[in-house]
């Protein structure tokens, strides 16, 4: 995969250096610790299975055999912090929609799903030292090629490229297309233009009845706009608007 990922490339920063695995623990631990080491930016760490990834608030992103799970060392400015998660999900919702004419749609902040169920996550860890940007790590699991039906737990609300398509899909050329798209929204950023509107645009989440999970706080209410920032405003039922950074988000039924 390695020398067909690097042959095909024509990207100028992203894929400079790809590090690719048979089986990790997780891709993202291998990259932070390369960019403490002052890896150079655009180094990709690949991993054909990983074993403990992470998704959000600490949980376990299972990449079996099949699917993709990549992490992409960035050098973003302190600006461009906010929007790596939206032209990360974009680029992903492009991708999909590209290779395979799949309607994907974003679920606030970091998840892509086709047919209301899960098939990608993104996770965005950072080092800021007296506000600057150290290095960022952004996190890519994807269930391309993976038949989740023996799953029935996960498969209720997962799903995977091929199970949508009915068939498998050349890893290798999704990987390049990625790596494409993430760059040259990356490089949009650094040139002044945000993802934000496009990103808005896909966001399922928007004009639905949601519950929002705070650490141990809920709130409830209708995601009624997001922010250039990618923060949500939520509108409660008794019509005060709060803006929420983070949270995990169930879709409710009006």
């Amino acid at each position: 995969m390695e020398n067909f990922i690097k042959e095909k490339l024509r990207t100028k920063i992203i894929g400079r250096r790809i590090i690719h695995y048979i089986s990790v623990a997780s891709t993202t631990e291998i990259a932070k610790k390369l960019a403490l080491e002052r890896a150079e930016e655009g180094t990709v760490v690949i991993a054909d299975e990983q074993t403990l990834g992470r998704g959000r608030l600490g949980r376990i992103w299972l990449s079996p055999k099949g699917s993709l799970a990549l992490s992409i060392i960035l050098h973003p400015s302190l600006e461009q912090l906010p929007q790596l998660i939206m032209m990360t999900s974009l680029a992903v919702v492009r991708v999909i929609s590209h290779l395979t004419g799949l309607k994907a749609v974003i679920k606030w902040p970091n998840d892509v799903l086709i047919n209301s169920k899960k098939v990608c996550g993104v996770l965005i860890e950072n080092e800021v030292e007296d506000d600057r940007v150290e290095f960022a790590v952004v996190g890519i699991g994807i269930n391309v090629n993976v038949d989740l039906s023996p799953f029935p737990d996960i498969s209720a609300f997962a799903t995977s490229l091929s199970q949508e398509l009915g068939r498998e899909i050349f890893l290798p050329d999704f990987v390049v297309a990625l790596l494409s798209e993430v760059e040259k929204l990356y490089v949009q950023a650094q040139a002044g233009v945000s993802p934000y509107t496009e990103w808005k645009d896909y966001l399922e989440t928007l004009g639905k009845r949601i519950r929002v999970k705070i650490g141990e706080m809920i709130e409830e209410g209708r995601a009624e706009s997001v922010a250039e920032d990618g923060s949500l405003f939520l509108r409660r039922d008794d019509g005060s608007l709060t803006k929420v950074t983070a949270g995990e988000v169930t879709i409710l039924k009006d």
